[in-house]
C-alpha cells in the first residue's frame, strides 16, 4: 500500500518553511527601516547630482560679481513645511519677494524649537515650476546643514539667491513670472 505524504503535514518541513518566511520578512523590514533612515541624505544626493525636483544650482562667482540684471521681474514665493516628528515652528518671514532677473534677493526663514530638549533638523528644498529650477541660483542657504536648536530657541536663517538671466533665453519659460522656493525640515536625531 502506498502512503500519500503531504509536505505540509510533515513537522520538519513546516518548521523550515516558517523559519524561511520569518527570516525573509525580517530582512525586508530591516531594509525598509534602512531606506527610511537614509531617505534624506539619499534624496539630497540624488537632487544635487540630477537637478531633479527643481533643485537649484549653487552659484560660486570667481570674481565676486553676479550676472547682468534684466528688466524682467520675477516674484519668488516662499513655502515651509515640517516633517512629522520635528517639534518646530518653521515659516518664511516674508511670503514673497519681487526681484529683477539677475538681481540678488534675500529672504529669511524663522525656526523655533517648541520642545523641552535640544533638537537637530536638516532641510531639503525644491523649486516650482520644476522647469525653472535650473535658473534659480542660491548664493547662500541653510539647506542640507544640520541645525541644532535648544529648547525654546529661535533662529532666523537667510537665503540669498538670484534668477539667472539665461532664463530669458529659454522660450519654454517666457510665461513664468513666479517661482516658489519650498523647504521641508526633517528631524535628524534625538539629542540627549
Amino acid at each position: 500500500m502506498t502512503q500519500n505524504i503531504d509536505a505540509y503535514s510533515t513537522p520538519g518541513v513546516v518548521m523550515v518553511s516558517h523559519k524561511k518566511t520569518v527570516v525573509t520578512l525580517l530582512l525586508v523590514i530591516a531594509a525598509m527601516i534602512g531606506l527610511v533612515v537614509a531617505s534624506v541624505p539619499l534624496y539630497r544626493l540624488f537632487c544635487q547630482v540630477t537637478g531633479y525636483g527643481g533643485t537649484t544650482q549653487q552659484y560660486i562667482a570667481e570674481d565676486g560679481h553676479l550676472p547682468a540684471v534684466l528688466d524682467r521681474t520675477m516674484t519668488v514665493r516662499f513655502n515651509a513645511d515640517i516633517a512629522r516628528g520635528l517639534p518646530w515652528y518653521f515659516k518664511p518671514v516674508q511670503r514673497d519677494v519681487t526681484v529683477k532677473v539677475g538681481e540678488e534677493g534675500l529672504a529669511f526663514y524663522k525656526a523655533v524649537n517648541n520642545s523641552d530638549k535640544p533638537v537637530t533638523g536638516t532641510a531639503t528644498f525644491n523649486v516650482t515650476p520644476h522647469k525653472a529650477g535650473q535658473y534659480f541660483t542660491k548664493i547662500e542657504c541653510f539647506c542640507f546643514t544640520e541645525q541644532t536648536l535648544q529648547p525654546g530657541q529661535s533662529i532666523d536663517m537667510p537665503v540669498t539667491f538670484f534668477v539667472d538671466p539665461e532664463i530669458a533665453e529659454d522660450e519654454h519659460l517666457d510665461e513664468v513670472t513666479e517661482i516658489t522656493l519650498s523647504y521641508t525640515f526633517f528631524p535628524m536625531k534625538d539629542d540627549e
